[in-house]
């Protein structure tokens, strides 16, 4: 099936799907973008631009924008980039329209706090009929809507369905590498989430680069343990969706967590940042649920640990910094 025949409907049209539906639309896919505010897509429809999400960037004029969930739902592939404590609702809705056997390309990074459940089994719920496929990976909106160089995972328990998204979607400029670890793609994208906070927090503290790098590498040590310990593939994490993403997450401050983590360090309480802010960092969300997954599962997270009980217990910066550099001595591999 060539790219011109293909048609993609992207459900949400914050900073990522409006910048998916870009690299849709320069893959020569016929692209519709649904938001669930009417005004964004009027707004893309009329000016070539989503101000509200991704403002400064031309958006290619083969995007078809819309408040009609169902005019999106009847394309040949769905990319699914709503924030995941609303994705149970969204795919509600969704389900009248979805046709049999239509693959779900799940782009948002996160665990839903209510269940604990990642994004696949949410969709297995809400559309069983349906095919999940994972993208995740390291990647800005900005960036990615601009056309740099950026390269992500999309695994897919179907290789065919894989194949088949990764050749509509492939540009000169984005490029998909094919994995059947759904499981490990969704856990690297979900927890350096919460990471990034860490490493934002060291940064906003000036603690230095030292610390952010061991931070960094006993962070992927967490996350691995975890994902393992899921029924993950510790290859997988080694890749994009989990030490690439890892790397971009917590070495950037364009990251939403990270920069939230560095407001954090410098003292702002977590109610004054959200405030200031119309973008979810999902890993505030997260940080309230790893703890639940890694004791069900036998697993150690002091970095995720001290991360939530900043958020969510009350606990000081300085009191969770003191923590973890007074824990006991351990072999760095065990």
């Amino acid at each position: 099936m060539s790219n011109t025949q293909t048609t993609i409907g992207v459900i949400g049209a914050g900073a990522w799907g409006t910048a998916l539906a870009n690299i849709a639309a320069r893959a020569r896919c016929k692209t519709v973008l649904w938001s669930f505010e009417p005004e964004v897509a009027e707004q893309i429809a009329q000016s070539g631009e989503n101000k509200k999400y991704l403002p400064g960037i031309r958006l290619d004029s083969r995007i078809e924008a819309t408040g009609d969930i169902a005019a999106a739902c009847r394309c040949e592939i769905l990319l699914l980039v709503t924030p995941v404590q609303h994705s149970r609702a969204i795919t509600a809705q969704m389900k009248p329209f979805v046709k049999p056997a239509t693959p779900v390309v799940l782009c948002s990074k996160g665990i839903e706090i209510s269940t604990g459940h990642l994004m696949s089994q949410i969709l297995q719920e809400t559309l069983p009929q349906s095919r999940p496929v994972i993208l995740s990976g390291p990647s800005f909106a900005g960036e990615v809507a601009k056309g740099l160089p950026t390269a992500v995972t999309l695994a897919a328990a179907d290789a065919d369905t894989g194949r088949r998204i990764a050749k509509a979607l492939n540009t000169s400029t984005f490029r998909l590498y094919l994995s059947d670890d759904l499981t490990g793609a969704q856990i690297g994208g979900a927890v350096k989430n919460v990471l990034a906070i860490a490493c934002g927090i060291v940064e906003g503290r000036e603690l230095g680069a030292s610390a952010s790098a061991a931070l960094t590498a006993r962070g992927f040590a967490e996350l691995i343990r975890l994902a393992v310990a899921l029924g993950a593939k510790r290859e997988t994490l080694s890749g994009l969706s989990g030490l690439g993403d890892l790397i971009l997450t917590c070495g950037s401050m364009q990251s939403r967590n990270m920069s939230l983590g560095a407001a954090l360090g410098q003292g702002k309480t977590l109610a004054q940042i959200m405030q200031e802010r119309q973008s979810v960092s999902e890993g505030v969300h997260t940080a309230k649920i790893i703890l639940q997954k890694a004791a069900g599962a036998g697993v150690e997270m002091p970095i995720c640990a001290a991360v939530h009980a900043i958020l969510h217990e009350g606990r000081s910066v300085g009191q969770e910094i003191t923590r973890l550099l007074t824990r006991p001595m351990k072999d760095e591999i065990t």
